[in-house]
């Protein structure tokens, strides 16, 4: 009798781990199901040597942007705010030796900060990859248990994730590939892409994966009219807020709609023309960032005022010697032709956040100082009468074949003199473009000018030592230690306010 109960149990369990293996290889024949399969599936094994060191460059210039994010006012006010909340468990808010939050908040105010310059890394199609993923991950690093400490190579392998899921996702759809109209990329592609690195950090099963996927579509999402204002860099942080809160749901076994990916209904609202499909298998695997790599910025502003003001620059030299100043009331008119971007046309920009999107304020800056930089969007140099002078002689142009397209388009900037004389320069590819990339010496320069306005020397360097080396360590949260490594005064003055 008791032979054929179990028997009988056994034959139960049998058809039950046959029914979980046909409900695995049906879901992973939807596009929701392949994505939730690769998240689940991907392994150290997968990744490249040439994987890991282009996104070690983007994870040192993140962290970079988001230190130097740290001194913003729109930073002050997103930790202001993030301070109303407390948990036992907390994570470290970059640069504030003596300020810990929860983890979904530090990742939220470490993200506003990344974006909060417009400084950091961009890719195609058009989104900034790396800020909804990375404070995700080094806030999630600090809570794990000692027993469950992440190394480098989980940590790479959950960046990776993430960067691969806003590829995939954005690569279907035409509309994505342009420079955006409607919704701000980051937030619709990165708060899937946090969902899917928290979701590998977290070792989420298959299932766990495609409702954490289904949970962050429904907080996706973010209108193009609040760019030039101080709400942009809120769409970052709240991306990777938003994906690490989807994945903890998920691992609590909030359940969403299996199919978020295959619908128009579902993540295919964000995109006139959604033709969603799906992964390739992993035996079979290709990563997009080894084809396609990201942009590094030289100055914070949006990625397309990087060609107008190497034009301007380059014409400027036909004018002035670099020492000499421009002889502005001899300029009678600038043409720039520039792709027809609106949010990025500003004629007379009034705030540091509008400046940042303005094709006109760059190219001006650009003939008058001769290159731009981070004081380039102080109030003092935006409200400059010369400045203002120069932008009333500015006028633009929407060539038919200059596309909207960071893969595509080119900036021409043309100074006519007072005399009659004519000088126009063209800029195609910009340094820090992915045909054109910055150096390792000149991304680890940017690296240290921005860490060591908030850092110290030791914490400075400690950083790019841990980075160089990530994919060898043991514990990858012995970066936060010196991410809290203030200067001596400075953690003076905050021990003391």
């Amino acid at each position: 009798m008791s032979q054929d109960i179990r028997s009988s149990e056994k034959r139960n369990l049998d058809q039950e781990a046959k029914a979980v293996i046909l409900r695995n290889m049906l879901a992973s024949k939807s596009v929701t199901g392949s994505f939730a399969g690769i998240i689940h599936g991907l392994t150290a094994s997968n990744l490249t040597e040439a994987l890991i060191q282009r996104s070690k460059r983007m994870i040192l210039d993140t962290l970079g942007v988001g230190l130097i994010g740290t001194t913003t006012e729109v930073f002050h006010k997103a930790l202001q705010y993030s301070k109303i909340y407390s948990t036992d468990i907390s994570s470290t808010v970059w640069g504030q030796p003596y300020l810990r939050l929860p983890p979904l908040y530090a990742s939220f105010v470490n993200g506003v900060a990344v974006h909060s310059m417009d400084f950091d890394d961009t890719w195609h199609p058009a989104t900034h990859p790396s800020g909804a993923i990375l404070p995700s991950l080094i806030a999630l690093s600090e809570t794990l248990p000692s027993h469950h400490k992440k190394s480098g190579l989980d940590f790479l392998l959950a960046f990776n994730v993430g960067i691969e899921v806003q590829g995939r996702l954005m690569r279907f759809s035409n509309e994505a590939c342009n420079i955006p109209r409607r919704f701000h990329p980051p937030a619709v592609v990165g708060t899937m892409g946090s969902a899917a690195a928290s979701s590998k950090f977290l070792d989420l099963d298959q299932t766990q994966c495609r409702d954490a996927l289904a949970i962050a579509a429904s907080y996706s999402g973010a209108p193009m009219a609040n760019a030039g204002t101080q709400t942009k860099p809120l769409h970052i942080g709240n991306a990777g807020r938003h994906g690490l809160e989807a994945a903890c749901f998920a691992f609590l076994g909030l359940e969403g709609n299996k199919q978020i990916l295959d619908l128009e209904s579902g993540f295919g609202a964000f995109y006139h023309d959604y033709n969603p499909q799906a992964l390739p298998s992993l035996q079979s695997y290709n990563w997009l960032l080894e084809k396609q790599d990201v942009a590094i910025k030289r100055f914070p502003a949006h990625l397309g005022t990087h060609w107008v003001a190497d034009a301007a620059c380059a014409v400027r030299k036909h004018i002035a010697e670099d020492n000499e100043p421009l002889p502005i009331d001899n300029i009678q008119n600038i043409v720039l032709k520039i792709p027809d971007a609106k949010y990025v046309s500003r004629p007379v920009p009034r705030s540091e956040h509008e400046a940042r999107h303005s094709f006109q304020f760059s190219a001006c800056t650009a003939l008058l100082d001769g290159l731009l930089s981070i004081k380039s969007f102080s109030d003092q140099n935006i409200s400059r009468p010369e400045l203002h002078k120069m932008l009333s002689k500015t006028e633009v142009l929407h060539p038919s074949d200059n596309q909207p397209n960071f893969e595509k388009l080119y900036c021409e900037v043309s100074v006519t003199m007072t005399n009659g004389d004519t000088f126009t320069e063209r800029c195609d590819t910009f340094y820090g473009h992915w045909r054109k990339p910055l150096s390792n010496e000149d991304l680890e320069k940017k690296f240290r000018s921005n860490a060591l306005t908030v850092l110290s020397e030791d914490g400075v360097e400690g950083i790019v030592e841990m980075v160089n080396k990530l994919e060898d360590l043991s514990d990858c949260s012995v970066l936060c230690s010196f991410l809290r490594q203030r200067g001596q005064t400075d953690s003076k003055q905050e021990r003391s306010s």
